[in-house]
């Protein structure tokens, strides 16, 4: 395994641990409570009859798991998205290096 190998694992290592240090100390004490649950709220005060589509396949244990997997999530998709952006920015170099050293130089 590489340095720069091992110091990525440990990059990520971290990052996840930085969402999952909290909320295992919390024990779901916190009284956070998400939009989306809000938006239920509402919409029963409007429509009393009213039943969600569909329901959550795996129910979080409370809203501050809910919250902490939603912002794992997109900081998963940001690093997604950065990997991606950041290889086709290298291709795009790569390919004009090898053009400019194609080039006649007459």
């Amino acid at each position: 395994m590489t340095r720069r190998r091992l110091v990525t694992g440990l990059l990520v290592l971290g990052v996840v641990a930085l969402f999952a240090v909290p909320l295992l100390l919390d024990e779901g004490a916190s009284e956070y409570v998400g939009t989306d649950n809000q938006a239920v709220t509402a919409i029963q005060e409007q429509d009393p009859d009213y039943r969600p589509w569909f329901d959550s396949i795996v129910a979080p244990s409370s809203p501050s798991v809910e919250s902490g997997l939603f912002a794992l999530q997109a900081a998963l998709g940001g690093g997604v998205l950065g990997y991606v952006l950041g290889r086709l920015r290298g291709r795009r170099g790569e390919s004009s290096t090898r053009t400019d050293a194609g080039a006649d130089p007459s």
